[in-house]
């Protein structure tokens, strides 16, 4: 699920990379209106079902009653063809009233309703996934997942370059989504189908209605909390910057969202490790163990996170500058800068909720989250029209702050759990020493102004590539200084050396290297 996680978020990131490059600023901001509509139609039409199909197919899979699990799967299906269909419907109908009336940008009119081509078939790839899941096939979620990215990113350049603009890095999603979905439908087949092929179904249609019932009300919260996360993350945001400024502003704020948003890759696999570590603690009723895993948890994200955000405010500029190569995107450098302290806050909040749902409070994350939404409307609507793309960060970062600290207290209050402030407190000095020393570093030596067009001399090509090379070089010894910060201000445990030393086993051909620095570390652990 973690590797599966780490191809999403890798891949979407330089689809929204790529993409930027090949389309401009504007056509960017277009398409950055129509990526958080497909989201939201998605996540409604799927009404949640995933993880409702993975608990109930894991459930009767164990207790052998292989009807239920292939009926799971068709009502399931059912459901969510019915809903995927009407949301292509809804969306197609809204597309002009949205893109003339609300946005007043015509030229968002063709992606909108293009987005309901895509639609049906992500739905019907839920489906697949939840049921790979309930039977612990997590590799097939992953080769969904890779499917789905390398169709998406290819089609959608190949389709851009041909003419196609916004509009062919809609329909390269709308490819990618099939290419998942026969992909799924394949494993299925030669998987879980195959076994499940001469299970004869004799439920009744009203007993089917009570399944149906069951497994929707078991995704209300999970639909709920989904949408909640794509409005405050992706949708308000977006809508309220196009709402109020020309689209190539949107464009700007677009380019600079994926590249805070990486470090919610660490938070999400520390997340989807402690609700099951938080859940049998509290089954064991081992309140040492569960002060363990909640401090450790926060401590762990901070200890990667912090320095990923810290770094990422002081270099925004150049990452900006460097990623999407054309200099005006420059223009979100100070954007990215909020919204990474911002991605900082809702980092530890995605953790402190998986706490919550281990604890058997799932729905305090769902209703912060409601009320994170609220609030994110209107600080936008208050900020964008002063600060501009700034704004919208503002209103994002504000907001996420607000959510982390209510759900950190409330989740320490349920738990009955200290938080460790001194180990928190070494990792912030430690990050600061980091910081101090990229400070001292020139900003003007990871820039050039140079543009790229045909025009420009071999040598300032040469110029522009050692950029890079410098801020690879920047980045690593950032990483060094970092390190040895957190040895000298007595950060590094001999638990942080015992887990690298796990993680050595299981690194196949680099636990040669990873022991070495196993090794290394150990004489500096406490």
């Amino acid at each position: 699920m973690l590797i599966g996680y780490f191809i999403f978020r890798i891949g979407g990131a330089f689809y929204r990379i790529v993409t930027a490059i090949l389309l401009g600023p504007a056509g960017f901001g277009i398409l950055n209106a129509a990526l958080p509509t497909q989201g939201i139609l998605i996540q409604i039409a799927s009404g949640g079902m995933p993880p409702a199909i993975a608990k109930h197919v894991s459930e009767y899979s164990a207790k052998n009653e292989e009807e239920m699990v292939k009926q799971v799967i068709h009502t399931s299906m059912k459901i969510v063809i019915v809903l995927g269909l009407l949301m292509s419907l809804a969306i197609f109908l809204l597309a002009e009233p949205l893109a003339l009336g609300f946005f007043h940008k015509p030229e968002a009119l063709l992606p909108l309703k293009l987005v309901a081509l895509i639609t049906p078939f992500s739905v019907v790839v839920g489906v697949f996934r939840g049921a790979f899941q309930g039977v612990f096939q997590m590799g097939n979620i992953v080769i969904t997942k890779a499917f789905e990215q390398i169709f998406m990113i290819s089609s959608a350049v190949i389709l851009i370059l041909v003419g196609f603009y916004v509009a062919g890095a809609v329909i390269g999603t709308s490819i990618g989504f099939i290419a998942s979905l026969l992909a799924g439908y394949y494993l299925y087949r030669r998987g879980l189908g195959k076994s499940l092929k001469n299970v004869k179904l004799t439920v009744t249609t009203k007993e089917e209605l009570a399944l149906a019932k069951t497994l929707l009300v078991f995704a209300f919260p999970v639909l709920i909390t989904g949408l909640a996360e794509i409005l405050l993350f992706d949708l308000i945001g977006n809508y309220a910057v196009l709402y109020y400024m020309p689209s190539e502003q949107l464009g700007f704020f677009g380019a600079a969202t994926p590249i805070a948003r990486l470090p919610l890759i660490i938070s999400m696999s520390v997340a989807t490790a402690v609700l099951p570590a938080t859940a049998e603690a509290m089954g064991l009723n081992n309140r040492n163990v569960l002060e363990n895993y909640v401090n450790q948890s926060y401590r762990y994200v901070a200890l990667v996170v912090v320095p990923m955000c810290v770094g990422t405010m002081l270099l925004a500029t150049p990452i900006m500058r460097l990623l999407y190569v054309n200099p005006a995107f420059m223009n979100g450098a100070t954007a990215l800068q909020i919204l990474a302290v911002g991605m900082l806050f809702f980092t530890i909040y995605t953790v402190s909720s998986s706490i919550a749902q281990g604890l058997g409070k799932p729905y305090l994350p769902m209703t912060v989250l409601v009320f994170g939404v609220i609030l994110d409307v209107a600080m936008s609507i208050y900020l964008i029209p002063i600060y501009g793309i700034n704004g919208a960060a503002m209103a994002l970062t504000l907001t996420a702050f607000l959510i982390m600290t209510f759900i950190v207290w409330k989740t320490l209050k349920l738990a009955d759990v200290k938080l460790q402030v001194m180990d928190l407190g070494k990792i912030v000095l430690a990050t600061g020493i980091m910081g101090v020393v990229l400070l001292l570093i020139p900003q003007n030596l990871l820039l050039t102004s140079l543009p790229l067009n045909i025009s420009i001399p071999f040598s300032n090509y040469i110029a522009f590539f050692l950029n890079y090379v410098i801020f690879a070089l920047v980045l690593i010894l950032a990483v060094i200084v970092y390190v040895v910060a957190i040895i000298l201000v007595g950060g590094l445990k001999n638990s942080d050396v015992n887990a690298l030393r796990k993680l050595g086993n299981k690194a196949g051909p680099l636990k040669p290297t990873v022991d070495k620095l196993v090794s290394l570390l150990e004489r500096f652990a406490h």
